[in-house]
């Protein structure tokens, strides 16, 4: 007969085998008469022996009794887990359920006695899965796995399940009891261990550690294919500025919006990872079984990236401009390692650096030899403050009448073995590696000093300074106290310091630099913006800025009296100084056309060749003497 519990067999006086409930039943029936036959045989002194016979008998059925009962509350307690259960017959129709079957499924006892676990079913094991548990099921009388089912509310979850196949005294089987627990955390919580280790955070890339894996598999299977792949290493241009201008949050909103563009430029099974910070890495498996083909597709992706990358990004409702440097390392089988694959795509992105950003270049041999020498030059670099290997150059500014008024302060190099390194070579390593900070307080406060020993000469007391400072610097939270214990500790005039920004810092008017600037000039320090006319100035953005010059860039200059384009800027500049009550000062004159049309647009402060080279102090001196 079928079995609802697996209750435990008890044999009795009788002899008989029943289970715990019928053992209730039978010792009491059988307390009923011995009560009676006692009643009838105490008024007997000879049944005396007969009757303690059966007093003890009593006791003994009393005793099993208690145990039959405690059994009977164990196995109901046992039933009624945490975990739900599910008891069927041999047909596999449900039978009976506990409480925490109808918590974790919301199906009642009454609504599933009598149905077929399928109810149960999500769909997402296929037949062949449940095949070869009932399979198991027969052989062992036994499974466990996972199973996805749904709910009655049509939610579907993870469940361990395990099933016992109970069997009768002929070793055949009766029922099937099933248990099973809801295991939607603990798979979360597996899951988010795997995504923490193996994928990005914030752009839910692949991270490093999956990248190196996935790397070295397209390797095996570029052997096991005979074919060309290629390696994308990507680096976002001034990353750096936006995070110091904007903040970190910026930052992140541009590299979510960066993965979420690479993921669409490539193919499905190729993989796009963070490496790191701001950079990403692109493999491409597969591009084809010919060289120049698998190349030329690589190049077309790599293209495809720039233009993607460099379209306007709106982050918090503020539009920013990005562009990205990518280089390019083509893979054929086992040529390199994971990591000299890595090396030599690096390598080439950051020749697309050199060559100027928002490009991208195919790595070549001749690449790892600029590198190796940009590696020594930073080595050296970071030395040369210490051995003061520093000197200031000044280049004259002259007034209409071509009147000294001032000069820039300009930065060489002193190479023991190079000799005089020009700032084209050095500056941008310095900004890459963070140099750029001593050394930019080398200068001014050099500059300070100067300043204050010109302020002892009559020929020199009214000359204007001008320095260069980079966003880096402007950027230090501490960046306006520097400049006050600069001048402090040098006694120079605030008045005769002028400080040269770049135009990149236009993009960021909004952030805490405008306050900075805004604090200095209240010492009397002058604000000039550099390299004007090549960025994205807006006449907004220079509203807000507290700047007293615009320098014309020297790219216009040069062109002015033979391109009529050139000309329209100029103009156009000038003009736009004049209504903000801005002075401007053009840069790069070099020769008496060029002064005179700039004299014509209404230009009255200059700087070139015509005038001065970048010389040493002396130099300068004697050019102050000659007038």
């Amino acid at each position: 007969m079928p079995l609802l519990l697996n209750f435990p067999r008890v044999t009795l006086v009788a002899g008989k085998t029943c289970t715990a409930a019928a053992i209730v039943d039978t010792i009491g029936n059988k307390l009923t008469r011995v009560k009676h036959w006692a009643e009838v045989l105490m008024s007997s002194e000879a049944l005396l022996e007969e009757r303690e016979k059966w007093q003890l008998e009593v006791l003994e059925l009393k005793q099993q009794l208690k145990m039959a009962e405690q059994e009977l509350r164990i196995t109901r307690h046992a039933f009624e887990t945490q975990d739900g259960m599910i008891v069927t017959d041999a047909n596999n129709v449900i039978l009976r359920v506990n409480r925490a079957f109808t918590r974790l499924t919301g199906y009642s006892q009454e609504e599933v006695i009598g149905t077929n676990p399928s109810i149960l079913k999500s769909g997402r094991q296929n037949a062949a899965f449940y095949r070869r548990m009932w399979d198991t099921l027969r052989k062992h009388r036994f499974w466990q796995g996972e199973v996805w089912d749904k709910r009655k509310d049509g939610s579907i979850y993870p469940k361990l399940l395990t099933i016992t196949a109970v069997a009768d005294e002929n070793n055949e089987v009766v029922n099937y009891i099933g248990t099973f627990s809801d295991v939607s955390q603990q798979k979360e919580a597996k899951e988010n261990i795997y995504r923490l280790a193996f994928y990005d955070p914030l752009t839910q890339l692949p991270n490093r550690r999956l990248l190196m894996d996935r790397l070295s598999q397209a390797l095996a299977g570029s052997l096991r294919n005979h074919s060309y792949g290629a390696v994308l290493f990507i680096d976002l241009d001034n990353f750096k500025t936006l995070n110091d201008t904007k903040g970190h949050d910026f930052g992140d909103l541009l590299l979510i919006e960066v993965a979420a563009r690479l993921r669409n430029c490539i193919r499905q099974g190729d993989t796009v990872a963070r490496f790191g910070g701001d950079e990403f890495l692109v493999i491409l498996e597969g591009v084809s079984y010919d060289e120049d083909i698998a190349t030329g597709g690589a190049l077309n992706v790599a293209e495809k990236v720039c233009k993607a990358i460099s379209h306007t990004y709106t982050l918090k409702g503020y539009n920013y401009h990005c562009t990205a440097s990518i280089g390019i390392s083509m893979f054929h089988g086992d040529d390199f390692t994971v990591h000299e694959l890595l090396r030599r795509a690096d390598t080439a992105m950051y020749q697309a650096k050199h060559t100027g950003r928002n490009t991208f270049c195919l790595f070549n041999p001749h690449m790892q030899h600029i590198l190796e020498q940009r590696a020594l030059l930073e080595a050296d670099l970071r030395q040369a403050l210490a051995r003061d290997q520093f000197r200031l150059y000044y280049q004259m500014q002259v007034d209409a009448q071509q009147r000294a008024y001032g000069a820039e302060v300009l930065l060489r190099w002193q190479h023991p073995e190079r000799g005089i390194v020009s700032p084209a070579h050095f500056i941008e390593l310095a900004e890459e590696t963070g140099l750029i900070l001593p050394i930019g307080h080398y200068v001014l406060i050099s500059a300070c000093r100067q300043l204050k020993q010109w302020e002892q000469e009559e020929s020199t007391r009214d000359l204007m300074l001008s320095v260069n400072v980079s966003i880096m610097q402007l950027s230090q939270a501490d960046f306006v106290e520097q400049v006050k214990a600069i001048l402090e500790t040098t006694k120079a005039n605030p008045n005769r310091l002028k400080i040269e920004l770049t135009e990149s810092l236009v993009l960021d008017s909004s952030s805490s630099n405008a306050d900075k600037m805004a604090a200095l000039q209240q010492l009397g320090i002058h604000f000039a913006m550099d390299d004007f006319g090549t960025g994205y100035s807006s006449l907004i953005h220079l509203k807000r800025l507290p700047l007293n010059q615009l320098k014309i860039d020297r790219s216009f200059v040069g062109n002015i009296d033979h391109n009529l384009n050139d000309a329209v800027i100029v103009k156009t500049i000038i003009a736009m100084a004049n209504a903000l009550d801005l002075e401007v000062i053009a840069e790069g004159v070099e020769t008496e056309a060029q002064l005179e049309l700039l004299r014509q647009y209404g230009c009255f402060a200059f700087q070139g060749y015509l005038f001065s080279q970048p010389v040493c102090l002396e130099e300068f001196h004697q050019l102050l003497l000659l007038g």
